[in-house]
């Protein structure tokens, strides 16, 4: 049962939790959490601001004695990734997640679980409503739209914020600081289409790709997972050289910062190629499931019968597009050449999806790099590519990165607690991951920043999952923390 979860310890913490996995909250539908979370601070008794942005900002003043202390914004995002099985029946825009405690961990019941980053705004209203936890200053920034843009660390305008130091509580290991992150960049790609008539004699499938384990873009690229897009359009450019098949429509990934797990196609092949297009995509499946059969092992390809679609994608259309979408940059293009077995640059081929209405083909690309110049040769690439193949593309959405800094105070002082509290020194590391960091250090280059957080494993696919032991040390890590942060 869900509510189970909140008897988790620590209590404080996973009630909090249970009660954001009430509330639905996927990318612009934040509405509801907003004023939940307007609601919790105000009913605290504490200043409560809302801005322009979406974002909620609650302060609440130093215990006795810590008034001298710098002052602390404590953030996280409010937005969660709406992913879910294909067999799950879950609106993400109504429905409360199903959560699951299984074994150490917690995940949730076909879906995402929201842990990225709810454990983290659980956290922050714990230190908000407690009572005794001895800390200075304190600032909850909850921001607004991080996983489809960073719109609300974008609109925090300059002097809102007082503190001197961000804890982002977004990171995904417990036992690990993160002093860096990657920034990106959005590739967003239109292909526009003449409908024509299916030629005579012909016969119409579906063709589906599944049972991909997805995964978030950029913690996750590495894993090297296969991509229901590429697969899809691999399958569809041998096909159409051997069967003459053509496309009547196309339905891959469904979220920018998620590598897409599944990719659904009307196809038609003539009546006397039908057969040898069955023997091969059944070759074709069996080459790809043995390329990809430690990493995708429930990887399925399938080819069923279905009515004749009213039209087919123009010729040259479908053309064009098979070979960009192949020729599409994807994946890790280079490693970083600092910090041992950290992406530098990667790009994730994400949507792609054709509108009958409209006569367009939308495709798109989130492009990661900690070097901003290696992000923008990447953008120049798939901007070639595409361009070539005769597609409107516009880069868009840009964010920097965030520079680590090893002299960092904070970083000295969460150190220290760490060894102090549970006897070793934690990691230091940057993230192949857009955290709001580099976004709200432009906007307060005074900032020291970290970020840390909880155990979380595949966030942004269904298979989401949190570790419980992991987030009692985060929160004793938090309030350690808070009650060592170094005077003004």
């Amino acid at each position: 049962m869900s509510n189970e979860i909140s008897k988790l310890t620590p209590k404080e913490v996973w009630e909090n939790f249970y009660q954001l996995t009430r509330i639905p909250r996927p990318s612009y539908h934040e509405e509801e959490v907003r004023k939940f979370i307007a609601d919790f601070g105000k009913g605290l008794g504490l200043e409560t601001i809302q801005d322009a942005a979406g974002n909620v900002i609650v302060r609440k003043p130093a215990t006795p004695g810590m008034e001298k202390r710098k002052g602390v914004i404590l953030q996280g995002h409010l937005d969660m990734v709406p992913q879910k099985n294909s067999d799950k029946n879950h609106d993400f825009t109504k429905d409360p997640i199903e959560t699951v405690i299984d074994g150490e961990w917690v995940r949730a019941n076909g879906t995402t679980l929201g842990s990225d980053n709810g454990i983290g705004v659980a956290a922050a209203m714990a230190v908000l409503a407690s009572k005794d936890l001895a800390h200075g200053p304190i600032e909850a920034l909850f921001t607004a739209t991080e996983e489809t843009g960073m719109d609300g660390a974008n609109g925090i305008k300059p002097g809102i914020l007082k503190g001197d130091i961000l804890l982002n509580m977004d990171s995904e290991d417990e036992g690990e600081l993160y002093v860096g992150c990657a920034g990106g960049e959005d590739a967003s790609i239109q292909f526009k289409f003449k409908e024509v008539e299916v030629p005579g004699e012909s016969i119409a499938f579906r063709l589906n790709v599944t049972g991909l384990k997805g995964g978030h873009s950029g913690l996750d690229i590495v894993l090297g997972r296969g991509n229901a897009n590429k697969i899809f359009f691999r399958l569809l450019k041998e096909t159409h050289k051997t069967c003459g098949v053509r496309l009547a429509s196309i339905n891959g990934g469904n979220l920018r910062n998620a590598i897409p797990r599944e990719a659904f196609g009307v196809i038609t092949v003539p009546y006397e190629k039908a057969d040898k297009l069955v023997g091969q995509i059944a070759g074709l499946t069996s080459i790809i499931k043995r390329e990809l059969t430690v990493t995708e092992p429930t990887l399925k390809i399938e080819l069923s019968k279905m009515d004749m679609p009213a039209s087919l994608i123009d010729l040259q259309t479908q053309v064009n597009l098979t070979h960009a979408i192949v020729a599409c940059p994807n994946g890790v293009i280079r490693m970083s050449d600092t910090m041992l077995g950290l992406v530098e640059t990667s790009t994730n081929l994400a949507i792609v999806i054709s509108d009958t209405t409209t006569k367009t083909i939308e495709v798109s690309c989130l492009m990661r790099s900690s070097v901003d110049t290696a992000r923008a040769e990447l953008g120049s690439r798939m901007d070639s590519v595409f361009t070539l193949a005769g597609a409107e593309v516009t880069l868009k959405g840009g964010y920097p990165g965030w520079k680590p800094n090893m002299e960092s105070p904070i970083l000295k002082t969460m150190q220290q607690v760490y060894q102090s509290k549970f006897g070793r020194i934690p990691e230091i590391k940057a993230i192949h991951a857009g955290l709001e960091c580099g976004i709200l250090g432009g906007t307060y280059p005074n900032w020291d920043m970290i970020s840390f957080g909880p155990t979380i494993r595949f966030p942004h696919s269904p298979d989401e999952k949190v570790n419980i032991e992991s987030v009692c040390k985060f929160w004793d890590f938090l309030v350690e923390t808070l009650k060592n942060i170094p005077g003004k």
